[in-house]
């Protein structure tokens, strides 16, 4: 999908198109050259990686949102009032708005670049891992340490530049796919929330040899399917949190990196079987197979078989 692009000196215009972006909001501007810049550029209906910018300061008063919008400060100071409480962030910070609650505040002349992320997602990941029904929340604006902030920002920059960037192909929905769930799954680590992980005795019990082997059949069933750490644990017949410890107890691997090695070994099979002029790149067969990224496709699959992709397409 094309990026939406937008400019404007009209405040007016501003407050309808960032109402109709994340909650209906009053704004006020405050100075003369009241210039706005806006870049949309949306994955999936659930996820979008927004770039504003502000030439004066803008009040504004928003209702609650539905999703939840990740901001990292890029340049100027950011206000943000909620639930009788006012925080400052300025150039570097990263903070969340949380859904569901009303927000004021002023941003003074920034550049600010969000990721809105439908909190669903991040429920989704919390069943997968720990099993739980209950949605899954974000107690706090700001991570929980600047090196959880840094790790975040750089997961949503590789999202934002590698899989928005990748080959449009069939496989495309399944990189989308993939890549909620690894935003989501680091918005948990970068934030406090009400997710829980640890293993039952029940769990610990359940991984067994034999759970590990319904787990590995199926996976190597369905390995272009769009599957969650959930779907293998049901076609094993235990809880995530089972599937995660027999992975770990008899594999020294998670379910997703089992995957994603079955994955390499398909890719391998397609590029020792691309012939000239099929249109089989190294990039298109690393995105059918789920690997946005050429680059670090390239480095994992040397890692597993001492060659270059290139190489082996060549052979």
């Amino acid at each position: 999908m094309e990026p939406l692009t937008f400019d404007s000196d009209d405040v007016g215009e501003v407050e309808h198109l960032v109402s109709a972006m994340y909650a209906r909001m009053r704004i006020g501007g405050i100075g003369e050259r009241t210039h706005t810049h806006i870049t949309r550029r949306v994955m999936t209906p659930e996820v979008a990686f927004d770039d504003l910018e502000y030439t004066f300061d803008v009040e504004f008063d928003a209702e609650p949102q539905r999703y939840l919008i990740l901001c990292h400060v890029v340049s100027g100071v950011v206000h943000l009032t909620s639930e009788g409480r006012t925080e400052t962030f300025g150039p570097g910070d990263l903070f969340l708005s949380r859904p569901d609650l009303p927000s004021a505040g002023v941003v003074q002349a920034a550049r600010l670049r969000q990721l809105t992320l439908d909190p669903v997602a991040l429920t989704q990941v919390a069943s997968s891992v720990a099993g739980e029904a209950a949605p899954a929340r974000v107690l706090g604006r700001r991570p929980v340490s600047r090196q959880a902030a840094l790790q975040l920002q750089r997961s949503v920059g590789y999202v934002r530049d590698s899989v928005l960037d990748a080959p449009d192909s069939p496989a495309a929905p399944l990189l989308a796919s993939a890549a909620s769930q690894y935003l989501a799954v680091m918005m948990l680590h970068a934030f406090p929330n009400t997710a829980v992980a640890a293993p039952t005795a029940g769990d610990s019990h359940d991984a067994s040899p034999e759970t590990l082997r319904r787990a590995l059949s199926f996976i190597d069933a369905h390995p272009d399917a769009d599957l969650t750490i959930a779907d293998v644990a049901r076609a094993a017949y235990v809880t995530p949190r089972a599937l995660q410890l027999a992975f770990r107890r008899h594999l020294d691997t998670t379910p997703l990196g089992y995957l994603r090695r079955v994955r390499l070994a398909h890719a391998r099979e397609d590029l020792l079987a691309a012939t000239a002029g099929d249109g089989n790149t190294v990039t298109v067969i690393a995105g059918r197979w789920g690997f946005p990224s050429p680059s670090r496709f390239a480095e994992e699959y040397r890692a597993a078989y001492g060659e270059l992709p290139s190489r082996t397409l060549r052979t």
